[in-house]
């Protein structure tokens, strides 16, 4: 039986595919994994918002509200997804290593939560260091083969875009709060 052609991959399928090819080994496989289950549905962040919260009592609404800010980036995410209702890469060149909660793809709702999470979660302990986690998320996602490159990229801009924000709201929400 002829099997059906296969189209070309797309430069972005391209690049999806270098990666998996480059990098996709059992070791790196297992953290993006654990790094997908981390974030899903921001849950990972969201638990760190609220650990945060716990420890920082001086700023536990400031906390709190970043936290606030996460769900809302990851909700954000979700709405532009059923808005573009892009499919999640499908091409005999790519593997997918992880289930999913749906088929849509863009923006990566991981890449968008980790942003808004380094930024802010950052700024309040005051270290750029939690932006490190941003490029390890977003390949994370090409490694398991279940975003395309815009896909990551988008989602990480639209996270830093709540995260700023975000910045400049909560000091109002708080301040408001006090009076």
């Amino acid at each position: 039986m002829p099997s059906e052609p296969v189209a070309p991959a797309s430069p972005e399928l391209q690049v999806l595919s270098a990666v998996q090819r480059g990098i996709a080994r059992p070791r790196t496989v297992s953290v993006a994994r654990g790094m997908s289950h981390f974030g899903e549905h921001a849950g990972g962040w969201l638990a760190l918002g609220l650990v945060g919260a716990a420890v920082d009592r001086r700023r536990r609404a400031e906390w709190l509200w970043s936290a606030a800010a996460v769900a809302f980036a990851h909700g954000a995410s979700i709405g532009v997804k059923r808005v573009v209702r892009r499919p999640r890469p499908e091409h005999p060149s790519v593997e997918v290593l992880v289930g999913t909660p749906s088929r849509l793809s863009f923006p990566s709702s991981h890449a968008t939560s980790t942003t808004a999470a380094a930024v802010l979660y950052g700024r309040l302990l005051r270290s750029r260091a939690p932006l490190a986690v941003v490029p390890v998320m977003a390949l994370s996602r090409l490694v398991l083969g279940v975003h395309y490159p815009t896909d990551v990229a988008t989602g990480s801009a639209l996270g830093a875009g709540v995260a700023l924000a975000a910045r400049r709201v909560i000091p109002r929400l708080i301040h408001r709060k006090k009076r």
